[in-house]
């Protein structure tokens, strides 16, 4: 069994920072992929970061040049550093991972998260 959890999530004023943590515990083998989305109120789920192997990295322009998303493989976590923040950014942010493990492997399983409240207001 494998399992996402985020943390990292809350409360930042207009410019601020927050980092976003995932991580992955159970019968971890390799991460090859993690996924960023977030959801807005009223909006509909946005991809916003995808890291593969562990160093390639795409953002939604809604987001580049402000967050940068990595991986520590040797603690089966990802991160989203997201800088300057502003109100649109506001969402629940969520990570999505392909995982395998010793089994599964060179296969992998979808993941998900349980979301992380990001709010950016003054």
């Amino acid at each position: 069994q494998v399992q996402l959890a985020e943390s990292g999530g809350g409360l930042v004023q207009p410019g601020g920072s927050l980092r976003l943590s995932c991580t992955a515990s159970g019968s971890v083998f390799r991460i090859s992929a993690m996924r960023w989305y977030r959801r807005a109120p009223g909006k509909q789920r946005e991809l916003v970061a995808v890291i593969t192997d562990g160093s390639k990295t795409n953002y939604a322009d809604s987001v580049k040049g402000r967050f940068a998303d990595s991986t520590d493989n040797a603690k089966n976590t990802g991160y989203l550093q997201m800088n300057n923040l502003n109100p649109e950014d506001t969402a629940v942010y969520y990570c999505n991972a392909d995982i395998s493990t010793r089994r599964s492997w060179p296969g992998h399983d979808d993941y998900w998260g349980q979301g992380t409240q990001v709010t950016v207001s003054s």
